[in-house]
């Protein structure tokens, strides 16, 4: 089942991204990087190593890009969390890396960890093909960069100021960089360390970061109104549109049930193998839905 291989699979990035840490040399923001880079269910890393274990790709070598998409989005947790984005006090009930040094320790530290991120991809021992690790480098820029999750950023960061709120369209563009590139890569770093097709688990991803962004929308509501009293359905964000404020909730939920139908089916040719993959899916929208 997903969620204990997801356990499984988080213990062993942490400890490979602790050790490829351990070396560095002995300042705050290498301290900093390390506090940020523990924890998390490491879903994206899950991804990397259960790609490749579909496509025979060693686990030794799966675990560098599997590490170095984690130390990506450890990058992007920590700036999300600065005063100038979300100014967070709390990340996984330990207070953020800027409360616990100060705002320039932590601007370094994310912007360390995105280096260190393609440092890890690009390292011989992910494979001994260099254009293959060329190929995952370019999809990795891309996909953290203006044309994936900065570009995401950047568009939810407009939509606070926006005269009207976005649209449903305009939602789903905006998560597809934010949040769905980043899975994306995660997802086909098998089949193109392994030089197969990565169209089908293209498809799983995309379908799979869609539906997680559509329930995390549903248990913000929820939660929210389960704080506050407030009607559920109701958006409790004023002014900023979601999946629920845009579709209500019974057709959230409708939508991220089907999405959950498409990545299943996006796994067909790969049979019994993709089960681990399959689970994930089941995982993600039985959260809540």
């Amino acid at each position: 089942m997903a969620p204990s291989q997801l356990k499984t699979d988080a213990a062993a990035i942490e400890a490979h991204l602790a050790a490829a840490l351990a070396d560095l040399p002995d300042l705050p923001v290498t301290h900093a990087m390390r506090y940020a880079a523990q924890g998390g269910k490491r879903i994206r890393g899950f991804l990397v190593l259960e790609s490749c274990a579909l496509m025979g790709v060693p686990r030794d070598q799966a675990l560098w890009p599997a590490a170095a998409i984690e130390a990506v989005h450890a990058f992007s947790l920590i700036h999300d969390d600065l005063p100038c984005m979300d100014d967070d006090d709390l990340r996984r009930g330990r207070p953020t890396v800027h409360k616990k040094w100060d705002e320039a320790t932590a601007l370094l530290a994310g912007d360390a960890l995105l280096s260190f991120g393609f440092e890890l991809v690009a390292d011989p021992r992910s494979h001994d093909n260099a254009s293959v690790r060329a190929e995952l480098a370019l999809g990795l820029a891309r996909a953290s960069g203006a044309r994936g999750m900065v570009r995401g950023q950047a568009l939810d960061i407009a939509a606070e100021t926006a005269p009207t709120p976005l649209s449903l369209d305009d939602i789903i563009d905006l998560q597809q960089g934010k949040t769905g590139a980043l899975i994306e890569w995660a997802a086909t770093a098998g089949p193109i360390m392994a030089g197969q097709d990565p169209a089908p688990l293209a498809q799983y991803a995309r379908a799979l970061g869609l539906a997680f962004q559509i329930v995390d929308d549903i248990l913000d509501v929820e939660g929210d109104a389960a704080l506050m009293g407030k009607a559920v359905g109701k958006d409790t964000d004023a002014g900023k549109a979601t999946f629920v404020s845009l579709m209500g909730l019974d057709a959230a939920r409708a939508r991220a049930r089907a999405l959950h139908d498409d990545a299943i089916a996006a796994l067909e040719p790969y049979g019994a193998r993709a089960e681990n993959l399959r689970d994930l899916a089941a995982f993600v929208i039985g959260r809540n839905v």
